[in-house]
């Protein structure tokens, strides 16, 4: 369904079934595969690829080039995973010679009015709620979900199942399985209520929360915790998970709670 009044750059590669509304604008060098729906006033730029049964909503912007003054004009890619949801305004910037590609995974939700800034990789199964701003080369790993207007600072990672409340200023990396926040942020307990829901036991859950014990309320330093969460804790995927997320931080991870002072 190819409407008359949308303009189709006669290179791009658009699967026969993919609808496409009016006053759509696709440029050369792009892909859009099978099931996918371009509604009004979208605009898809050089270097896209849509996924598989997307839905794309007015006023969004896919591909345009990056918000970076480093960037020259090479050719670099923005990539959109099958059945992945994106709402009213949101943009999604193409990579630069950092990455050479910015990546939204499949079956994530992008809501309105969300910014996804060059190189960065967003996994699968991701929620990202109205306005958040996610900078160049943030790292969030599936089944995120993060609130709305957050604002991520440039490179931090963000672990998978982690929930972060609205309105946070992420600016540490938040490993994964917890729920974040407060200003400054930090940790808020273990992400249960979400685990439960993708089939995690109450033992994993346990350990989990046992691990952050060590990590984040026996006033430790990062590297004395994983000593004893390593000596102390079985050997686990989440365990493992977490070990390596902590040690491979770059910016470092986010604390416990600060309370309140009088």
């Amino acid at each position: 369904m190819k409407q008359p009044l949308a303009y189709i750059h006669p290179e791009a590669k658009i699967a026969p079934n993919v609808v496409i509304e009016p006053f759509v604008s696709i440029d050369k060098n792009v892909v859009i595969e099978e099931g996918t729906t371009i509604a009004s006033n979208v605009t898809i730029m050089e270097g896209s690829r849509i996924g598989k049964n997307c839905k794309i909503f007015p006023g969004a912007v896919i591909g345009a080039i990056p918000q970076d003054l480093k960037f020259s004009g090479e050719e670099t890619t923005a990539e959109i995973g099958d059945n992945t949801t994106i709402r009213e305004c949101v943009t999604v910037n193409r990579g630069t010679k950092a990455k050479g590609k910015t990546v939204v995974g499949s079956n994530c939700l992008l809501m309105a009015y969300t910014h996804i800034a060059h190189d960065a990789f967003v996994g699968d199964n991701v929620i990202l709620a109205n306005a958040v701003q996610v900078a160049g080369e943030v790292v969030i790993d599936d089944f995120a979900i993060i609130g709305g207007t957050s604002a991520i600072h440039q490179f931090v990672h963000i672990g998978a199942h982690v929930m972060v409340a609205g309105g946070t200023l992420i600016g540490k990396d938040v490993p994964p399985y917890v729920k974040a926040g407060r200003e400054r942020i930090s940790y808020a307990g273990v992400n249960s209520i979400g685990l439960r829901r993708r089939s995690f036991t109450n033992e994993q859950i346990r350990d989990i929360q046992n691990i952050y014990r060590y990590l984040f309320q026996m006033g430790l330093n990062n590297s004395d915790a994983i000593e004893r969460i390593e000596a102390e804790m079985p050997a686990s995927k989440e365990r493992d998970e977490i070990i390596l997320f902590v040690r491979n931080s770059q910016r470092g991870i986010i604390k416990g709670y600060y309370p309140d002072k009088a």
